[in-house]
């Protein structure tokens, strides 16, 4: 099982490192923001469905830290997640690097698909922006994924909300930062670009970490526990007519969180 979960996320990782990075190094010109959005977005919804039931589909390390401090998996399995996210990461860039020196011209040095601020931001974002920006779009990444998965797995139309979410941040983060929210997104191709994009790999490691802790502090107050499961519908239902200590049979139960 172990071998499995792992093997899930490095898989993982790299094809959507491979898939999506792909779209900005060699796609970039001719699909845009919009299919650079739509390329991560569909990527993390397909693989979902393939290694979501398996690993619950992380293939990525803040996903991961936000499981880990909403206490759905343990220590060691998020130490085995996050190397076998970053090996995953770091291979799906060297195939994809392989990939893109086949394609005559096409440069890799310092770009490759890497993120970056200031004069490698495409508005110039400084870095106290960039921080911000990275925090805010993984806030929304992994709050909604805490939101919608059960425990750790994505089942049923749990993937379309988060391809679905990677999409948003991307159409809003790619013109500031080229969007990571991903620590293992953003240090594979950064190996490979070298230069500038080695130096500011920091931002795009720690900025991420922290959207996805407070995403799960976040969620612990919107969806506690042992909260209802349906508080919006619970809410909703009309007062009891039962008078003092003959309790509430009237009213449904939801159901608390698993």
């Amino acid at each position: 099982m172990k071998t499995r979960t792992i093997a899930a996320e490095f898989l993982g990782t790299l094809l959507l490192v491979f898939f999506a990075v792909g779209s900005v190094v060699l796609a970039a010109d001719y699909i845009g923001v919009l299919g650079i959005a739509l390329a991560f977005g569909f990527t993390l919804l397909a693989l979902a469905y393939a290694v979501g039931p398996v690993s619950g589909c992380h293939v990525n390390p803040a996903v991961t830290l936000g499981m880990l401090l909403e206490r759905r998996i343990s220590l060691h399995t998020a130490i085995e997640y996050w190397i076998a996210q970053l090996l995953g990461g770091i291979v799906g860039a060297a195939i994809l690097f392989l990939l893109a020196k086949q394609v005559p011209g096409l440069k890799t040095d310092g770009t490759f698909g890497s993120n970056g601020f200031a004069d490698r931001s495409a508005v110039h974002l400084n870095t106290g922006g960039a921080f911000l920006a990275e925090v805010v779009l993984t806030f929304l990444l992994v709050f909604v994924v805490l939101a919608v998965t059960h425990r750790i797995a994505m089942v049923g139309f749990d993937g379309l909300a988060a391809g679905l979410a990677l999409a948003v941040v991307h159409l809003v983060g790619v013109p500031l930062t080229g969007t990571s929210v991903n620590p293992a997104r953003s240090l594979g191709p950064a190996l490979f670009a070298g230069g500038a994009a080695l130096s500011q790999l920091w931002l795009f490691i720690v900025a991420p970490l922290i959207g996805g802790a407070l995403a799960a502090y976040a969620h612990r107050v919107t969806h506690p526990y042992h909260g209802e499961a349906n508080v919006a519908d619970e809410r909703a239902l009309p007062e009891p007519l039962a008078g003092p200590g003959e309790g509430r049979p009237d009213r449904p139960h939801f159901g608390g969180r698993a």
